[in-house]
């Protein structure tokens, strides 16, 4: 997320990819990281559907299919599923006695990836730092995350208010799906935190 990339649009096609900034000056969360399952098909020589499938989808025993939605490529899936992946990141990549994700990615991935935007990893959200940025502004706020989360939650906070929570001191996957509580399409909403506040009330 940061790539120098104007993110005041999330169209990734050619035209629309234009420079504001050398890579490393801001943080903008950008669709451009789309741009990487090409990059994987092509490494792979064979479609990021199949190389997906192969890879992750049928080993864990997910459901779904990746579909193209507006300037996105989005997994439409089910809660279980969603749940299947969560649990796989919380068991640091390992499903039953197989690695299906390398351990050191996924610690790379779940920690602060550079100085600009301490909350976020490799698409991960961090909670428990000290400040945060969120999509298509360059303003730092401070304070945590998700006050109301265990400090140290990660997340996938997707499109429409779809949500995977790993609190690892907890042992705790908590998926939410549904329709979105706010106008929002990405990230977080004031919902997370109102959410987090009835979750407290029934887990220690």
């Amino acid at each position: 997320m940061t790539s120098g990339l104007d993110d005041m649009s999330d169209d990734i096609s050619a035209e629309n990819l234009q420079y504001s900034a050398d890579a490393g000056e801001f943080w903008a969360y950008h669709g451009v990281f789309l741009k990487l399952q090409d990059v994987v098909s092509s490494a792979s020589n064979q479609s990021w559907d199949s190389y997906f499938d192969l890879k992750l989808k049928d080993r864990i025993g997910m459901t779904g299919a990746w579909i193209p939605f507006g300037n996105s490529n989005v997994y439409w899936s089910t809660t279980r599923s969603m749940a299947r992946f969560g649990l796989l990141t919380a068991a640091n990549g390992k499903w039953e006695d197989i690695q299906i994700i390398s351990e050191n990615f996924l610690s790379e991935a779940t920690n602060t990836s550079q100085s600009i935007n301490q909350t976020h990893g490799y698409l991960w959200w961090l909670n428990g730092k000290s400040s945060y940025q969120l999509p298509q502004s360059q303003f730092e706020i401070s304070g945590t995350l998700i006050s109301n989360a265990p400090s140290d939650m990660y997340c996938a906070l997707g499109r429409d208010d779809r949500k995977i929570y790993i609190i690892p001191s907890k042992k705790l996957v908590i998926i939410r799906m549904g329709e979105p509580a706010e106008n929002v399409n990405f990230a977080l909403s004031s919902f997370d935190n109102d959410l987090w506040e009835k979750i407290n009330l029934v887990i220690d």
